[in-house]
């Protein structure tokens, strides 16, 4: 197995801790859940101009569902686990690194949330408690990571889209995606191309996405709490009223 594998197997492992943490203390587990939720409104917020946009509306529900959303990625991360050297073995490496990307936005992720819950006094998130828990981490170069983990995510995607070898490719591998038990990752990639592809091009997509989302990292950890809350209260013409 080339290096790309432990890479996977590694990230999954952090995501794997984050959930022991959280299953160990149920009220954390909660207020993780409670902040995903608010996480994925204030996408919905701050991006409805996408949304209903003809051209990104598919990409943007696509980064809303999969990357923003709180599902429980539980039982797929399981099941890599157990299939990563298959998927080393049977999927193009440019996949393969795309899923490096992805594993490693995962745990990432979980573990910011995990960081943001704890300083959360509940399970009622609003912008200001939005605001104190991100600041609380101490985190700015990890949030600009996921973001550019994000951002590569999606390139590659688009990418895909331009390569029709490897578009014929994950056709051909849906049957030994399946056998394998890697049907998750098969939809992942099949759904992500058919939306980038309508886009026909993603680059101004993947600029508003980043531009947005800095600046929002930016007013976050900037500024005190009282300046970002009264900001985000304000219409969306600034980068903190993405905050609902």
């Amino acid at each position: 197995m080339s290096t790309l594998g432990p890479a996977i197997l590694k990230a999954l492992q952090r995501v794997d801790a984050e959930r022991a943490l959280r299953d160990g203390n149920p009220a954390l587990g909660q207020r993780v859940h409670a902040l995903k939720l608010y996480q994925q409104r204030r996408f919905a917020h701050g991006y409805a101009d996408l949304l209903a946009d003809p051209r990104y509306g598919g990409a943007a529900r696509f980064f809303l569902e999969e990357l923003y959303g709180p599902r429980d990625y539980r039982e797929r991360d399981a099941q890599f686990v157990r299939v990563v050297p298959a998927l080393v073995r049977l999927f193009p490496e440019e996949v393969v690194r795309t899923v490096v990307a992805l594993s490693e936005l995962h745990a990432l992720s979980e573990s910011l949330d995990t960081a943001m819950a704890l300083a959360l006094a509940g399970e009622d998130v609003d912008a200001a408690a939005y605001v104190r828990a991100w600041q609380s981490t101490a985190r700015a170069q990890d949030r600009e990571r996921q973001i550019e983990l994000t951002l590569e995510v999606g390139e590659a995607l688009d990418a895909y889209t331009r390569n029709p070898w490897l578009r014929n490719s994950l056709r051909m591998m849906r049957g030994p995606a399946r056998v394998a038990g890697l049907s998750e990752l098969q939809h992942f990639l099949e759904a992500g191309f058919d939306t980038f592809r309508a886009m026909r091009g993603a680059a101004s997509f993947l600029a508003m996405i980043g531009q947005r989302e800095r600046a929002l990292k930016d007013g976050l950890f900037a500024a005190d709490t009282v300046a970002c809350v009264t900001a985000a209260s304000r219409s969306s013409d600034g980068p903190l009223g993405q905050l609902p």
